[in-house]
C-alpha cells in the first residue's frame, strides 16, 4: 500500500482477456520517490556487508535487471520505513543483528 502511495507499483490495464502490467505508476510525491530510489541505488552500488535487503535486491537484479531491482528495493524500503514509523522500531540492516540493536 505504501509503494502504491508513492507510485512504485506497476500500472495495470485489464480489458476482457487482456491483462497488461506496465511500468511504475509514478503517482504520488516525486521527491520521496527520488529519495527512495537514490537510497536503493546506494545500497546496491556501495559495499554494504550483511544486508538482507541488498542480498534480496541482487537476486532480483539477476532475474530482472539492475534498474528494476532498484525500484523494487525502493518500494521495499518504503514499506520498511512505514513499519518503523508505525511500530517505533529501529532499523536493522540484517535479521541476524537483533542483539546488536538491543545492546546499543
Amino acid at each position: 500500500m505504501v509503494g502504491a502511495h508513492f507510485g512504485l507499483t506497476p500500472r495495470k490495464h485489464q480489458s476482457g482477456e487482456t491483462d497488461v502490467t506496465g511500468r511504475i505508476s509514478r503517482i504520488g510525491d516525486h521527491g520521496v520517490r527520488v529519495a527512495l530510489y537514490e537510497a536503493a541505488n546506494v545500497i546496491l552500488t556501495r559495499a554494504v556487508k550483511g544486508s538482507d535487503l541488498k542480498s534480496w535486491a541482487l537476486g532480483v537484479a539477476k532475474r530482472a535487471g539492475m534498474k528494476k531491482a532498484k525500484v523494487a528495493l525502493a518500494r521495499k524500503l518504503a514499506v520498511v520505513l512505514h513499519r518503523m514509523l508505525a511500530n517505533g522500531t529501529p532499523f536493522m540492516a540484517s535479521k541476524r543483528a537483533p542483539s546488536a540493536a538491543v545492546a546499543a
